[in-house]
């Protein structure tokens, strides 16, 4: 694929041919490559059929939020990212130092490896209120950290939120009835935070 595009005659505006044609990333390693395809399919599927997984388990274990996205849809503009919050579909995400540094009195060399905890940080209670609540009106529902931030920031934000509200638009739409049938399965692993099953029913 990466061939493909590197000896095309004309590029598209995909992703991939972004990556050939960009300044900064046209010389990249079989390596790096291979790194960010990955990291694009996971981004583009993984996370998102989490989130809408979660996002049924939720409003079944909260049937009060539910209804009040029932009487009112246009809810859906803060219920979208309350769900990717409090899902936080990937927990963590590693960073190398780059300089010696302290942070909250420790020293952090250059060359540490650290893991940023965006599941801590989604619920922690000094910049978000009750955060172990799951409430879809909040005032800022986009203070989360689950798309990361500054130059990493997840590219794809803005189409794991659309893609999330068109399923519960289309949901609400055909007044479905989901009757989740019991406890998700989870994923067993420290960094998908997501879900090998759940069952539920559907009623037209």
């Amino acid at each position: 694929l990466w061939n493909q595009r590197v000896n095309a005659k004309e590029l598209g505006g995909d992703l991939i041919s972004m990556l050939v044609s960009g300044e900064a990333t046209r010389n990249m390693n079989p390596r790096e490559y291979l790194g960010n395809v990955i990291l694009l399919i996971v981004g583009g599927n993984d996370t998102t059929r989490n989130s809408m997984t979660g996002s049924v388990w939720f409003f079944n274990q909260n049937p009060d939020q539910y209804a009040k996205l029932r009487a009112n849809p246009a809810l859906l503009e803060s219920a979208v990212p309350e769900i990717i919050r409090y899902q936080t579909p990937l927990a963590y995400m590693r960073r190398t130092a780059l300089a010696d540094t302290e942070v909250g009195g420790k020293m952090i060399k250059k060359g540490d490896k650290l893991a940023m905890w965006y599941i801590s940080g989604n619920r922690d209670g000094d910049s978000i209120e009750n955060p172990d609540q799951f409430i879809i009106d909040r005032e800022r529902p986009r203070q989360h950290l689950s798309f990361g931030f500054g130059i990493h920031r997840c590219v794809g934000n803005r189409l794991g939120e659309l893609q999330l509200k068109i399923l519960w638009e289309e949901i609400l739409k055909r007044d479905m009835k989901i009757e989740v049938l019991g406890p998700p399965k989870r994923v067993y692993s420290s960094f998908v935070h997501g879900y090998s099953e759940l069952m539920v029913k559907i009623a037209p």
